[in-house]
């Protein structure tokens, strides 16, 4: 079985987007590189360092599923009915919208979400992408690992990853490195006592 992990790009000062839900200060660095990382749509091919391209192709290929919250479903306009990733996608959300993309599926919780998408990936992992969703899957034990894109800018402002967690404070073990040309990859594992 694969591991549930919680995946950001996040400034230095702690943000996963601006006080508009603005990205483009924490993805830049999917696009600064010369190696070319296509993806399952083809809007959304990255251009990374040679190591993140590495660490992106070795992350995606390990990906069987996404859990989503409502908000990053809508705001991405649910990515045009196909993730990048190109994998089922679990939405968490208590009012489905009434135009469902076939590719997605909804759940009323995060514990719901997480083993819908489990049975979707099979041996592969999970990964949560919405910072809300993130928070209380660590809550309820729910987060294997967390991964971050650490981005070499201060926001100031914005939205913060685990902003309000219930269950700290949470021990990570770790991490594992991997430098890119703007970024820096880190892998934690949660540790569970």
């Amino acid at each position: 079985m694969g591991k549930v992990i919680a995946n950001m790009s996040m400034s230095l000062d702690g943000f996963i987007a601006d006080p508009a839900d603005g990205i483009d200060q924490l993805f830049g660095w999917m696009g600064n590189g010369e190696v070319e990382v296509p993806t399952a749509v083809e809007w959304a091919t990255f251009r990374m360092s040679e190591a993140s391209a590495a660490y992106m192709r070795e992350s995606m290929a390990g990906v069987g599923a996404l859990v989503a919250g409502r908000h990053l479903f809508d705001i991405t306009h649910g990515w045009g009915g196909t993730h990048p990733l190109g994998v089922p996608v679990v939405v968490v959300t208590h009012e489905p919208p009434a135009d469902r993309p076939e590719t997605f599926t909804f759940a009323g919780s995060v514990e719901a979400a997480v083993k819908l998408a489990r049975e979707a990936a099979g041996d592969k992992n999970v990964v949560v992408a919405s910072a809300k969703i993130a928070q209380q899957c660590l809550d309820a034990g729910l987060l294997d690992a967390i991964h971050v894109d650490l981005v070499p800018v201060l926001l100031g402002t914005g939205v913060r990853w685990f902003e309000n967690l219930t269950t700290a404070p949470v021990r990570l073990e770790g991490p594992a490195v991997i430098e890119g040309h703007g970024v820096t990859h880190l892998a934690y594992t949660v540790h569970r006592s």
